[in-house]
């Protein structure tokens, strides 16, 4: 489930703040500070704790870097020298796929943008390019992207050959136009695909889905360049088949929900003659599954991909989700049945039912085939 930097998101009584910031994880971070000279590390967990209360988490991240700024050189060179000193090892390099690391790492981001901004551009990219190898600096790298693009881009541009997979990384989410969480950056959106034409045919995981959200978000801005984009990567050949095919559907994960044409063509989901016969109860109670049951012919053979959307009813506008029902292939002029039972959930944190008329919609490789519509009555 999407958590928002308040930390919610996780059901009642979760808190991701406090599972990321509590007294043992600021106690990891004071002992690695402790081991600069006239760092009090009681002293930092002191202020860090006690400020907490009331705190999202990312308020709470800039105020356990404020504490920790407290008790460090003013003067940004000699700063940073002492955040790269207190650094913990770096993550495994040796992996193909990870986390972005510790929340609790991100305070040379947090410090760089603070403080080297603006005199010390240079020493500030630095100190993040090592920091970024112990928590992503995704969040930090934007402000630079906006003040300094050139500059910034260059750097990107010898990060993307990094032999850390956590620098070339950065590179991709970084440069993201949507990014979660994070600062806009008011980069024009197509000068990092020169980016991601290298980076597509990276050996690791963790930088493959990387590319893979970026074209994601790409995809909703400029649609008809990333189906092109992805079809030039395919005949570059240059990435394993297998992980091409991976990147490709969750790079076009939201095309395909909005059924655009080009992105289900690339998927192999042509356009063709298909009936449907729908099947749904008239009614259903919150918290009951809905069964749907959707038979579809075709006169020719035909792989299809079938997804449904539920218009959902609200006391002033309704809302429009779009869901996965199955993939599969239809046989010349052999019906086939297609099934599934959507909970609606009652008790869900993101998303509220209200008891009217509901409509579902099928959809099959983009195009609408069958319809009907439902009452959602409270439970009893």
């Amino acid at each position: 489930m999407a958590r928002g930097p308040d930390g919610s998101g996780g059901g009642a009584g979760f808190s991701l703040a406090d599972q990321l910031f509590n007294a043992d994880t600021v106690g990891d971070l004071a002992t690695e500070y402790a081991g600069l000279a006239g760092f009090d590390a009681q002293r930092f967990q002191a202020e860090a704790l006690g400020g907490f209360e009331g705190q999202t988490l990312l308020g709470r991240l800039d105020w356990i870097a404020t504490c920790i700024e407290a008790q460090l050189p003013a003067d940004f060179p000699k700063m940073a020298e002492a955040l790269r000193a207190a650094m913990p090892p770096a993550l495994d390099p040796g992996k193909t796929d990870d986390d972005f690391g510790r929340f609790i790492h991100a305070v040379p981001g947090i410090l760089a943008v603070r403080h080297g901004l603006e005199q010390h551009r240079d020493l500030a990219l630095d100190l993040i390019y090592e920091a970024t190898k112990r928590f992503s600096m995704e969040f930090y790298i934007r402000p630079f992207l906006n003040r300094w693009p050139d500059d910034t881009l260059a750097r990107l541009d010898l990060w993307a050959e990094d032999d850390n997979y956590h620098v070339r990384r950065l590179v991709s989410e970084g440069t993201r136009p949507t990014l979660p969480w994070a600062q806009n950056i008011e980069l024009d959106p197509s000068v990092p695909l020169r980016f991601l034409g290298r980076l597509h045919a990276d050996k690791t995981r963790y930088v493959t889905r990387s590319v893979a959200n970026h074209m994601n978000d790409l995809s909703k801005i400029m649609p008809e360049t990333v189906v092109k984009t992805l079809s030039d990567w395919q005949c570059d050949a240059r990435q394993d088949p297998k992980e091409l095919v991976w990147m490709t559907r969750h790079a076009l994960r939201t095309a395909v929900k909005r059924g655009e044409r080009g992105a289900l063509d690339l998927l192999g989901y042509k356009a063709g003659t298909v009936d449907a016969k729908l099947s749904i109860p008239k009614q259903v109670k919150i918290g009951d599954a809905l069964p749907i049951e959707v038979e579809l012919i075709s006169p020719d053979a035909l792989p299809v991909m079938v997804d449904y959307r539920l218009l959902f009813h609200r006391p002033t506008k309704p809302a429009e989700k779009v869901f996965k029902l199955k993939t599969g292939a239809l046989k010349s002029k052999q019906p086939q049945v297609f099934a599934k039972a959507h909970k609606l959930k009652g008790n869900a944190s993101t998303f509220t039912l209200h008891p009217g008329p509901h409509q579902i919609t099928i959809q099959v490789n983009g195009n609408d085939v069958a319809e009907a519509a439902f009452e959602l009555v409270p439970a009893t």
